[in-house]
């Protein structure tokens, strides 16, 4: 008999498991559902001295109370780190660590580095990453769950008896390192990733290829994943979904990456378009791709998404779909120019922000380059940095261009600061000329995104042209060489030198 230990996230006890349990029990399986201390009903207060190391006894505790021999222990969100702490202890005794939509926290982390809210992180972590708040944190009101986790699917009456039920966070738990057991590293592992929080097994196939030495081990045969088209809560939005997921993960079903020896990952395969090479020239983080001409040129600015492991190499700027973008700018005439900006991780976005803003004011002084006549062009991730631009945009700005963007902070991304909000920005952009592309292969949850975008800009009457790709994905310019991805290239690429050159 498979025997299940389930944890759950932050503020919830055993009770928030009750449906999917019952369905893991009717298939035949042993289920025990975890109440950490201090985590009970939302009635009893927390106690003082409670904290991570508290959960993780409490956890091993229940595993050594188990008659099975292997066991299957499920984290979802925080979860995950009282898990692994456990598993550390009694790896002997783990069949299978299951994540269900948490983080991947290294050893030293604390779980308050993995927090979806942004100012929640802010409390309980100084800038440097030391520990600050120690008094519980409190759970939500009913309209605020969203801050912590996407509750797409979760039914008005599941929100009710959340809210009801939560209790407060003893901080330590949030704020203590997690310590992590080598032998943790090799157990069989499966990630279930909800959609609807922004995570996808697409997503993490192209972490895995900027080559993050982090994240090679996902790439082994013993880890699964599964994707699940919810939000952060499934228990209370698929019980029966999620129940049939974590039978088959423990039956080690699932989808497993590619390591594709031999062939480069997605972003690193060649442009769609083959253009002459025109001069390029570096100045500290900003490449330059010259036309060949003495007079100053309108500029076209590519800022890449992310993030991007810090230690990726090539850097973005190197990325064959931003140097063949610039390039073909260059072979039109004007400066195509490539950044490479600090978007390392998701809080970084304010860091990244500064260093694009410092890389135009080195276009501009450039005397190679019309300083009045300038466009910014945002892909994927990057598109959030385009807020800043959307909400003042600049008299020497002539257009701002975005393909496959993310133009809405995702659910699962913390990031409350509404500076990042391309879709409430662009009701401040005026006239400014907006070149879109979007692909019709998108992942459902930064679509919404676009369409929210788009709706946003339709209600200001925002100056949008949209240059759709019905059978494009993300990053189509160096994995679908189709005739309609050139036309959508040359399509983007005309509209925005029509402005900048006008």
């Amino acid at each position: 008999m498979t025997a299940f230990v389930l944890v759950s996230d932050i503020f919830t006890g055993g009770w928030i498991w009750d449906e999917v349990a019952g369905r893991l029990r009717e298939a035949g399986a042993r289920v025990c559902p975890v109440t950490p201390a201090g985590l009970g009903d939302g009635r009893s207060p927390v106690g003082p001295g409670i904290d991570l190391e508290t959960h993780v006894q409490d956890v091993v505790r229940l595993i050594d109370g188990l008659r099975e021999s292997q066991v299957v222990l499920v984290g979802h969100g925080y979860g995950i780190h009282p898990v692994l702490g456990a598993a550390g202890r009694r790896p002997e005794r783990v069949a299978r660590i299951v994540f269900v939509d948490a983080g991947m926290p290294q050893d030293g982390d604390p779980a308050a580095k993995l927090v979806a809210d942004q100012a929640v992180r802010e409390r309980l972590l100084d800038p440097a990453g030391r520990t600050g708040a120690d008094g519980p944190l409190s759970p939500p009101p009913r309209d605020g769950w969203q801050r912590w986790g996407s509750t797409e699917g979760v039914s008005a009456d599941a929100l009710e008896r959340l809210t009801r039920l939560a209790a407060p966070q003893p901080a330590g738990t949030l704020t203590q390192p997690l310590r992590l057991a080598e032998e943790v590293s090799r157990l069989p592992t499966t990630g279930v990733l909800c959609t609807a929080s922004g995570a996808s097994i697409e997503g993490v196939q192209m972490l895995v290829g900027f080559g993050d030495p982090r994240l090679q081990a996902l790439t082994e045969p013993r880890v699964t994943f599964f994707e699940l088209r919810t939000g952060h809560w499934p228990m209370l939005s698929c019980p029966e979904e999620l129940a049939g997921v974590l039978l088959r993960a423990a039956a080690g079903e699932g989808h497993r990456l590619t390591a594709q020896p031999g062939e480069p990952p997605a972003h690193l395969r060649p442009f769609l378009l083959d253009v002459p090479q025109q001069r390029r020239e570096r100045v500290g983080r900003v490449d330059f791709h010259l036309p060949g001409t003495e007079e100053p040129r309108p500029a076209v600015v590519f800022v890449h998404g992310g993030p991007v492991p810090a230690d990726a190499r090539p850097t973005p700027r190197d990325w064959p779909a931003l140097v063949g973008y610039a390039q073909y700018v260059a072979g039109l005439g004007s400066v195509g120019v490539t950044v490479d900006h600090r978007l390392h991780d998701l809080a970084d976005y304010p860091r990244a922000a500064e260093d694009v803003a410092d890389a135009v004011e080195v276009v501009r002084a450039d005397p190679r380059v019309d300083g009045e006549r300038v466009a910014l062009w945002f892909l994927s991730g990057g598109g959030l940095l385009s807020a800043d631009w959307l909400a003042a945009p600049p008299p020497w700005l002539r257009c701002l261009a975005a393909t496959y963007p993310v133009l809405a902070p995702l659910p699962n991304w913390g990031l409350t600061d509404a500076r990042f909000r391309p879709a409430k920005a662009v009701r401040t952009a005026g006239r400014l000329p907006i070149v879109l592309t979007r692909v019709g292969l998108e992942r459902p949850e930064i679509a919404a995104t676009v369409e929210e975008f788009l709706g946003a800009a339709g209600d200001c009457g925002a100056a949008v042209e949209v240059i759709d790709l019905p059978t494009g994905r993300h990053a189509f310019e160096t994995i679908d060489r189709s005739e309609e991805a050139r036309r959508a290239v040359h399509l983007a690429v005309r509209a925005v030198l029509g402005h900048v050159e006008s």
